[in-house]
């Protein structure tokens, strides 16, 4: 593929005082990618997402998004993360508002859009993913897989040029997990570009262009997913590939 990537991440390295969490980290993510991060809890994937969304300071190193340097101390923050989209593990609705009110919020405040143009799209895309009937619920009133998807509508509902998903399933019931990987899946069909980290062996095999496994803070290995699930290279991918299979 040519033409300038997505998201470049160059010689990343972030440190919690002494401790070192990411070290020398090197990605590529080009338009329509669906890049799965997976490796132990504690390998420096939610902290590389933290990273990107500008959630946390890097201590080097440099991300550029579209071509622009983000990491740029001059840049402009707001700017940066209205073209992406990030989803926590924990939903982080806004408990006070009804399910409409936090998709539509920053929409309306933080890109401008009319209050009839932020319902008009938060109301398609709830319709979308079976919660058409929750607008004016709010979340403590939905189960967790129906709290996760209002936030993933949330984060997508300005088609952000890059979704971020940090673990999203990890705090769900076991029934509930399917629910919320079929909208990622839909997500990634639609040509979104998704980077996430999971622990959804099975839907990485099924749905990723790439993997990267981290181990201490370094992507120790990437490529296809039939290569790094099915053929690692690294000893250490092929002892937790054995953990979690």
């Amino acid at each position: 593929m040519t033409g300038e990537p997505l998201l470049r991440i160059t010689n990343l390295r972030k440190a919690y005082g002494d401790k070192v969490v990411l070290h020398d980290v090197q990605l590529t993510v080009r338009q329509h990618d669906v890049v799965c991060l997976i490796g132990a809890s504690g390998s420096g994937k939610s902290t590389l997402l933290r990273c990107i969304d500008l959630l946390e300071p890097v201590d080097d190193g440099e991300i550029h998004l579209g071509g622009v340097e983000i990491t740029d101390p001059l840049v402009d923050v707001r700017s940066v993360r209205s073209r992406m989209g990030m989803v926590f593990q924990a939903y982080n609705l806004f408990p006070h508002m009804t399910v409409l009110e936090n998709v539509t919020l920053a929409p309306r405040k933080v890109h401008g859009l009319s209050a009839a143009d932020a319902e008009d799209r938060a109301r398609t895309l709830l319709a979308r993913f079976g919660l058409a009937d929750k607008a004016d619920e709010h979340p403590d009133r939905l189960s967790g897989g129906q709290q996760q998807r209002v936030a993933m509508v949330r984060a997508i509902v300005m088609e952000p040029e890059l979704v971020l998903l940090d673990e999203v399933t990890s705090a769900l019931d076991p029934e509930l997990v399917g629910e919320v990987l079929d909208i990622v899946r839909d997500l990634a069909e639609r040509g979104t570009t998704l980077l996430l980290a999971t622990h959804e062996m099975g839907f990485a095999r099924e749905v990723a262009t790439n993997v990267c496994f981290l181990h201490e803070g370094v992507i120790l290995e990437q490529g296809p997913p039939a290569q790094v699930l099915g053929d690692p290279r690294e000893e250490r991918t092929r002892q937790f590939l054995r953990r979690v299979l």
